[in-house]
């Protein structure tokens, strides 16, 4: 009863070198990924600034009549 439990967890386990050795990144894909990221949140930014602009419009056309 003096022996330590023997727990194996998966940070224990080698990483199989077979699967990452086959898989190589094309530096294009990556960029084209990226770029459709930024694009995405640049299309957020200009919805927010348009929606902002236009409330603030609204707002000061409201206060001057």
């Amino acid at each position: 009863m003096n022996e330590t439990p023997k727990i194996i967890n998966d940070a224990d386990k080698p990483l199989k070198l077979d699967k990452m050795q086959n898989k190589r990144v094309d530096i294009n894909v990556l960029k084209a990924r990226a770029k459709a990221i930024q694009d995405k949140e640049n299309t957020k930014n200009t919805i927010v600034v348009i929606f902002f602009l236009i409330s603030l419009g609204a707002t000061g056309i409201f206060f001057s009549i």
